[in-house]
């Protein structure tokens, strides 16, 4: 018996450290499955890319006969060959370009300002209630204001340059940061803002490590919509303060009085081509920063 009870002994065990390293791998990948898997690249997926180039075509397709249609008023929808002709014209391509970065100036700074004016405003807004009763409903009034009204007086006031056609830019871009952020910063889990408050933590330490991180896929948001609006408020400074440097928006004015369609069109194309591209900058910016926790699309 003593002989055979090591043996016995010995195949037990070994039987026990099988089902227990069969009941590892079996929990270990039960928990692979359960862990969130590694999402593929946008542009790696066909189904991201291609529908977007299958609708281009089409408006191409589309736009090239509208111009057959109208025949001797074909100049009302130039065609695009046509219009990307003007880029390489020595003429006006260079003067175009010119004007979008003068008008790319004004944009991004407008949008540096207004980002910075905007979260700072917001902030202050959420640490207390008595700035956001006081402060928001201008807030709203700023926004409601018809720009185009405003204009005149910026102009008449700054100069017809590049601060006056900055203001206007943060004028239009000033409110969908301030409401974005705040609606972060107040969206915050009720179970994560008792917890904080358990462990006795300041205002500043959970504005700074749960309110802000919780913030910040809004206030990305809301900088893409501000970037946009950006754009738009520097041609539109542009296209009323003829007297500082030309523009984007300027040309737009000189091409619509002189009815040169084509170089018209190519500048309004560009310009929206660099809205876009701020877009999905800021895009992805925020998948760099929230990416790991956050599905920011």
């Amino acid at each position: 018996m003593s002989e055979t009870e090591p043996l016995v002994s010995t195949e037990t065990a070994s039987t026990d450290a099988g089902a227990r390293t069969a009941v590892d791998a079996e929990e270990i990948a039960a928990e692979q499955a359960t862990m969130p898997r590694r999402r593929t690249s946008l542009w790696a997926r066909p189904s991201y890319w291609v529908p977007p180039i299958l609708l281009l075509a089409g408006i191409i397709g589309v736009v090239y006969l509208i111009g057959a249609l109208l025949g001797t008023r074909s100049y009302l929808m130039p065609q695009p060959h046509v219009i990307f002709a003007v880029y390489t014209d020595p003429k006006t391509g260079p003067e175009i370009f010119e004007a979008l970065w003068n008008t790319a100036q004004v944009a991004l700074v407008g949008l540096v300002i207004a980002i910075v004016i905007g979260v700072v405003w917001a902030v202050a807004m959420n640490l207390a209630k008595w700035v956001e009763r006081t402060t928001f409903p201008y807030a709203v009034i700023l926004q409601s204001i018809p720009i185009l009204a405003v204009v005149p007086l910026i102009g008449f006031w700054f100069g017809y340059d590049f601060i006056a056609r900055t203001i206007v830019c943060v004028l239009i871009a000033l409110f969908p940061i301030v409401s974005n952020t705040l609606f972060g910063l107040q969206s915050v889990d009720r179970g994560a803002r008792e917890l904080f408050q358990l462990q006795k933590a300041t205002r500043w330490i959970v504005l700074r490590k749960l309110e802000l991180p919780t913030a910040l896929p809004a206030m990305f948001a809301g900088m893409r919509i501000s970037a946009g609006l950006s754009i738009v408020g520097a041609i539109v400074g542009d296209f009323f303060f003829q007297r500082g440097t030309p523009g984007i928006g300027a040309l737009i004015a000189k091409y619509q009085s002189r009815l040169q369609s084509p170089e018209l069109f190519a500048s309004i194309l560009l310009a929206s081509l660099f809205g876009v591209v701020i877009f999905l900058f800021f895009g992805w910016l925020a998948r760099r920063a929230v990416g790991k926790w956050y599905d920011f699309g």
